[in-house]
């Protein structure tokens, strides 16, 4: 089955690089996107209907039918399509994702946003300190090597909080695994996220945060393989 990675805010499709390496060890077809104002996409305004629209076309290139995995905002945007394109979604792998995203904590950050954005370097030195103290040398120059989208918070913040996981979740059929970082800040609500889902499952991976594949690519990895696996076979049974 093909896999289509969406990669969290600020960031762009080269954070896979590790999984992508992975997954052409394994002989999986995939590819990793620019969402909107992000990457190659930088100056375009983000919206979540453009995410979507950038989600179904790379699901077309791989043959119409997909695995799609997302970090953070990669992780809301998978589910939101997951749920709107029943026969396109073989399976979601939603990491990083599981805090609503309409609740004080949100707001309060669109408040920072709009301070950064009037900064003279719209928030890059503190942006650049984040990513080393957050991450290994070799993550951080895959998440630099496509470029940080500064300018892209406040959009993305304003547009994310009409987002609801757990409505998407409710209408979601095909297999879904929530995986977080055993210290991510976003697993606050995950308990209601997995109830709500009819078919998903929860994977905690231990000594990592909210950048979950960055931090632990491995052991991230080895969790998309075996959830790449368990949809072939189900693909196969159905075909039988």
């Amino acid at each position: 089955m093909p896999v289509v990675l969406l990669h969290g805010a600020r960031a762009s499709r080269t954070m896979w690089r590790a999984q992508l390496d992975a997954l052409a060890r394994a002989g999986r077809p995939a590819v990793a996107i620019d969402l909107p104002g992000h990457g190659e996409r930088l100056r375009e305004r983000f919206s979540v209907e453009g995410s979507l629209a950038a989600v179904d076309d790379a699901v077309a290139a791989v043959g119409g039918r997909a695995v799609v995995v997302g970090l953070s905002l990669g992780g809301y945007t998978a589910l939101h399509w997951a749920a709107r394109n029943p026969a396109a979604a073989a399976g979601v792998v939603a990491a990083g994702c599981s805090s609503l995203p309409d609740q004080p904590a949100t707001r309060a950050w669109l408040l920072a946003a709009r301070g950064f954005a009037r900064l003279p370097d719209r928030g890059a030195w503190f942006n650049q300190r984040l990513v080393d103290l957050a991450l290994p040398p070799e993550a951080g120059a895959a998440l630099a090597e496509g470029g940080y989208a500064l300018d892209v918070m406040v959009d993305l913040l304003t547009a994310i909080q009409r987002v609801d996981p757990l409505d998407d979740l409710a209408r979601t059929r095909c297999p879904v695994w929530l995986v977080n970082g055993q210290w991510d800040h976003f697993r606050m609500q995950e308990r209601r996220l997995l109830a709500a889902a009819p078919d998903a499952r929860l994977v905690v991976v231990r000594g990592a945060t909210h950048l979950v594949s960055l931090v632990r690519p491995v052991a991230f990895t080895r969790v998309l393989l075996e959830a790449l696996a368990e949809v072939d076979a189900r693909e196969s049974g159905a075909a039988a």
